[in-house]
C-alpha cells in the first residue's frame, strides 16, 4: 500500500491518499475546501493514475469532511462514517461558523463504518478501529502489511484530540489509546489528522497524556 497527504483548508487538516498496485484508491478524511484545493486532489489523482473507490472519514468534524461532497459527485463514490458522528455533519455550519471556515454542503453517509469493520479497495484491507473520545463515533484505521495506523483526531504526535467538543470525552478517548492503539506495537507508524507523524514507540515515550496514565498505572501497581 501506498499512502500520500496533502494538507488542506485553514484548519491545516491532513486528507490522505491511499492506493496499492491495482490503482484502485481511497481517500481519507477529504478537507479540501476550495477550487484550488479541489483541484490539487484532482491532479494528484490524475497524475498517479488513480481510481478512487470511497470517500472514508475518521470522524465528522467539519474540516475533515469539506471536501467529500466533491469527491462523491466528481468520481461518484459512496462515503463511510461512523453513524454515530452524523450529528456533526448536520451541525457543521455552526462549528464552522465558530472558526471562521465557511461550509458548504455536506454529504450523507453511505456506509456506516460501526457496521464495517474492514474496508477493501484492490488487494488492500483497512481494519477499521471504533475509538471513540475525540467524537462518540471516530474510527482509526489500520493497514498491518505496513504496519499503517491513521489516527484521525484521536492521537497525534505527542498529542491527543480535544475532548472539549460536542461528543468528547477525555476517558473515551485515554481508554481508546491505551486498549486499542498502543497495542497494536511500537513500530506502528502513525498518520495523523493533523501534523507530523510518529509511531507507536515515541507515543509511548514522549506523549505526555499517554506517559501520565501509563505512569500513574505502574506506581499504582507499585
Amino acid at each position: 500500500m501506498k499512502t500520500a497527504s496533502l494538507t488542506f483548508n485553514p484548519i491545516e487538516e491532513n486528507t490522505y491518499i491511499l492506493w496499492d498496485d491495482t490503482l484502485e484508491a481511497v481517500v481519507i478524511d477529504a478537507g479540501n475546501c476550495n477550487e484550488r484545493e479541489n483541484a490539487a486532489l484532482d491532479r494528484f489523482i490524475e497524475e498517479h493514475g488513480l481510481r478512487p473507490v470511497l470517500a472514508l472519514n475518521t470522524h465528522g468534524h467539519f474540516d475533515h469532511t469539506l471536501g467529500v461532497c466533491h469527491l462523491k459527485e466528481r468520481y461518484g463514490i459512496p462515503f463511510a462514517l461512523s453513524e454515530k458522528d452524523a450529528f456533526l455533519l448536520e451541525n457543521a455550519q455552526t462549528s464552522g461558523s465558530i472558526f471562521g471556515v465557511r461550509i458548504g454542503a455536506m454529504p450523507s453517509i453511505d456506509i456506516d463504518l460501526d457496521k464495517t469493520p474492514e474496508i477493501r479497495f484492490g488487494t488492500t484491507v483497512l481494519q477499521a478501529i471504533a475509538t471513540p473520545g475525540h467524537t462518540p463515533g471516530h474510527m482509526t484505521f489500520y493497514e498491518p502489511q505496513t504496519k499503517s495506523l491513521f489516527t484521525g483526531d484521536t492521537l497525534f504526535r505527542e498529542s491527543i484530540g480535544r475532548t472539549d467538543l460536542p461528543g468528547g470525552d477525555y476517558s473515551w478517548i485515554m481508554r481508546s489509546i491505551l486498549d486499542k492503539l498502543v497495542p497494536l506495537g511500537d513500530d506502528v507508524q502513525l498518520f495523523p489528522g493533523h501534523g507530523p507523524t510518529s509511531d507507536i514507540g515515541h507515543e509511548t515515550l514522549y506523549n505526555p497524556f499517554i506517559v501520565e496514565v501509563l505512569n500513574h498505572e505502574v506506581n499504582y501497581k507499585g
